[in-house]
């Protein structure tokens, strides 16, 4: 298009140039002043043509000057906002770090004045225990059996002297045999570091009454282990055994409820256990102090189970969410009936539906006590879906180191175990 534009040009300038020859020289000038003003004419002309393209170039680079002039200003302004926007996104990003800090240091303080609450408490509670027990054995002028007077002193010591191990065993989902939960015992341990196994100091422990504080030091433990794994993104719950007596305990049972009202956030990662000889013995008190736990959203556990014909009704109204189940006691109650496999507490229920009728009332079954591989190929075919047992994993003591982080302060334990004159 330029290329035409300069030709249209330089055609029109020599156009002119020969029309001012030719009337010169019909004027009566000589070919030599005609060709002179020919050649004058057209410089003039291109002469002309330079100045208005300089003008227009002049206005056209003056026009894209601006126009950088005017993009340069739109970018500085964009960058100016941009810088802003991140100055505001620093700032909200350190306010909200600034305010999940005050939130768990708070956290953190509310804790610990619920343990000292707790710790007074069960100190003023454990000291009527021990005045009441001392007072019953006076007044009935019997005396301990020397066995069983070293087994309390044993226990006793234990706890003052906080030798309580925390001992975890893996939950599994069948069959991928992933982790998703863990069982908790608490193991007390004498002066030579020997491991005491339940039925050793249970039988002393119930009736003295510090079942209470077995069960409140395993709490503790526990909560602070899941508060453990949760900050490590893992996300498992902790099966937590307790005792008819805690639920039974009027005195123990408010405080306890006040510390799980505190780490209500927890309810979906802890779990209560209690066996089903227990929870068929619970009254009136320790129906409703499982209510008051299940409206906090806290869910139970049924293990030590003996007899499959169970009330689905009752256990879905106690807000029970699991069934321990032995796994040699669950293939023990399968026979073929009719040329179909039937359990026989529930002889008109295929064995294979038996996991999807608990499903129906909320309850997922746990075999457990699993110990061989022959087990789990009969187990699959009736569709349960979590496994426990040393097949998956024994219970294993928690390290020292890591449960040091999860310990209560020690005057949690000497102060409400401190022994008295009343002849312990």
């Amino acid at each position: 298009m330029r290329k035409l534009t300069f030709a249209l040009w330089t055609g029109g300038y020599l156009s002119l140039a020969l029309i001012v020859a030719l009337l010169l020289w019909r004027t009566g000038a000589t070919p030599a002043v005609g060709l002179s003003a020919f050649i004058g004419a057209l410089g003039l002309c291109f002469a002309f043509h330079g100045l208005i393209s300089q003008t227009f170039m002049g206005g056209a680079l003056r026009l894209e000057i601006e126009t950088v002039r005017e993009a340069h200003a739109i970018l500085l302004d964009q960058i100016e906002k941009v810088d802003a926007r991140v100055t505001d996104l620093v700032e909200s990003v350190a306010q909200d770090a600034q305010r999940r800090s005050e939130a768990l240091s708070t956290e953190v303080h509310q804790l610990e004045d619920l343990i000292q609450q707790m710790n007074d408490r069960l100190e003023h509670q454990l000291s009527h225990q021990v005045a009441a027990a001392s007072a019953r054995h006076t007044s009935l002028g019997r005396e301990r059996a020397p066995h069983a007077s070293h087994m309390l002193q044993v226990v006793q010591d234990a706890l003052a002297e906080n030798r309580v191990d925390l001992y975890l065993q893996p939950i599994v989902s069948l069959p991928q045999r992933r982790t998703v939960f863990y069982e908790s015992f608490s193991r007390l341990r004498d002066e030579a570091g020997r491991v005491m196994m339940p039925a050793e100091y249970l039988a002393v422990a119930e009736p003295e009454g510090l079942m209470t504080a077995i069960d409140n030091l395993l709490l503790f433990r526990c909560v602070q282990i899941v508060r453990r794994l949760a900050k490590q993104d893992r996300k498992v719950g902790i099966f937590c055994n307790i005792s008819l007596a805690s639920l039974g305990d009027e005195t123990f049972f408010p405080q306890f409820l006040e510390f799980m009202q505190g780490n209500k956030d927890l309810a979906g990662a802890v779990i209560f256990e209690l066996g089903q000889a227990a929870f068929e013995r619970r009254g009136p008190v320790e129906a409703r102090h499982m209510a008051r736990l299940a409206s906090l959203g806290f869910s139970f556990s049924l293990d030590k189970v003996n007899d499959l014909d169970l009330d689905f009704q009752d256990l879905a109204r106690a807000d029970v969410k699991y069934l321990k189940v032995g796994a040699q006691m669950m293939l023990d109650q399968l026979e073929e009936q009719d040329g179909k496999l039937v359990i026989t507490s529930l002889p008109d229920l295929n064995a294979s539906d038996f996991a999807a009728l608990t499903r129906r009332y909320g309850i997922e079954v746990i075999v457990e006590k699993v110990e061989a591989e022959k087990q789990i190929a009969e187990i699959l075919d009736l569709d349960i879906g979590y496994g426990q047992g040393h097949l998956f994993g024994e219970p294993r003591a928690i390290r020292d180191a890591v449960l040091a982080e999860a310990e209560p302060p020690q005057d949690f334990i000497r102060g409400a175990l401190r022994r008295r004159a009343v002849g312990w």
